[in-house]
């Protein structure tokens, strides 16, 4: 079973996705990229957290052809300007109990930052750090953690500092040469370049039960203290907020799994945030996951496809429209799978292929909206409907 811990704590975070496959050998860690640590005394300053990643980690640098260093060269020059370090520190009864440093960017000319939920969460004190190295105080203006995003707002943007562009996430594709700004264990103006890995990923939020759909893989080399900075298309658009790496749990470093949160996540995010400090996702209260191998076996489905319920919350909008978890477990293929579940196949008329799917189109939608849910039950196709709710704060 895959594991989440902090970057710091180590301490075992919450599964949020019921994971209907086989466990891998490997075990894996995705962590939080903010740099944050427990100041036990006085004498132990941010600044000496510097982390070397293992050799393990780092592959052979390939060299840029003359006319793309020269436009990353330009590219870095041009959104760097809109990219700041974070610095945070919880301070209580007038002691400071932690500290920890993020990444950020400049959403718009008011002063907006965008940056993760985690790296601001429980701060008491925030200081935004430029790239020419001015200083500002900063207050948090709104923080989700659903989608581990945050706001924060300086009073002020300095002369010769500018809000980056959003770019369309839903049109990244795999290959896509991409570059990451930020400021890694502390290292800020830190520029690195890879490629798109994938699209599409789920990821845990972290805070909450829920996951992220549509995330961003990336081989870009991003590290803790990398959380909230952009990730960039060569156009200088943001098409994602950096957020976590996978590792095999060694260290917390860059091993060339990255994961950034959409930057449609962001547009749709953010100026609620601004305005009322906190989002409502809608929320239906079913786990499952996608229909694979065994579970269409054991299940006696036709095709493999579509979103299996394995549970129904209480007093939820799928249990009010009479959606049914499964009821028992069955050998398929030497491994137990749940059976007696629903099937959602389509949603609105748009087909339902994998789990991921589902959320992401009732992530995109808003409490109180009805969804049509096409679902298989035993050898019955038939329609529901759902009242989508405000997600429930646990």
């Amino acid at each position: 079973m895959s594991k989440k811990y902090w970057a710091v704590t180590a301490s075992l975070g919450c599964v949020t996705l019921l994971l209907l496959a086989a466990v891998i050998a490997i075990p894996l860690f995705v962590v939080p990229l903010e740099v944050k640590m427990m100041l036990r005394s006085a004498s132990v300053p941010a600044t000496s957290q510097i982390v070397s990643a293992p050799e393990s980690a780092q592959e052979p640098a390939q060299a840029a052809q003359p006319g793309q260093a020269a436009a990353l060269t330009t590219l870095y020059r041009q959104a760097n300007p809109g990219i700041v370090s974070i610095n945070v520190a919880t301070v209580r009864r007038g002691t400071v109990s932690g500290a920890g440093s993020g990444s950020g960017f400049i959403y718009d000319d008011q002063g907006h930052i965008i940056t993760n939920h985690h790296v601001v969460e429980g701060a008491t004190d925030v200081t935004v750090v430029f790239y020419d190295g001015r200083e500002t105080e900063a207050t948090v203006a709104g923080t989700d953690p659903n989608s581990d995003l945050a706001v924060v707002k300086v009073a002020q943007l300095p002369e010769g500092i500018h809000a980056l562009p959003l770019g369309d996430s839903d049109q990244v594709a795999v290959g896509e040469s991409v570059i990451a700004i930020g400021n890694p264990f502390g290292l800020g103006n830190s520029m690195s370049a890879g490629i798109v890995s994938a699209v599409g990923r789920t990821i845990d939020s972290g805070a909450t039960p829920f996951s992220i759909p549509r995330a961003i893989q990336t081989d870009a080399a991003i590290n803790p203290g990398n959380s909230g900075g952009p990730l960039l298309n060569l156009q200088g658009q943001v098409i994602g907020v950096n957020a976590q790496i996978a590792t095999s749990g060694i260290q917390a470093a860059n091993a060339g799994v990255g994961f950034a949160i959409p930057s449609n996540t962001v547009r749709l995010v953010a100026p609620v945030l601004i305005e009322k400090s906190a989002y409502a996702w809608p929320w239906l209260g079913i786990t499952g996951g996608s229909v694979n191998l065994s579970i269409m076996k054991a299940n006696g489905l036709s095709v493999q496809q579509g979103a299996y319920v394995d549970k129904v919350s209480a007093d939820s909008p799928a249990g009010k429209a009479g959606l049914r978890g499964s009821s028992t477990q069955q050998a398929a293929d030497s491994l137990d799978a749940p059976v007696g579940g629903d099937v959602i196949i389509a949603i609105d008329d748009k087909p339902v292929v994998t789990f991921d799917d589902l959320l992401f189109e009732i992530a995109s939608r808003k409490p109180g909206d009805q969804v049509r849910l096409t679902i298989v039950r035993g050898r019955q196709r038939m329609d529901v409907t759902a009242t989508l709710a405000p997600r429930p704060r646990q």
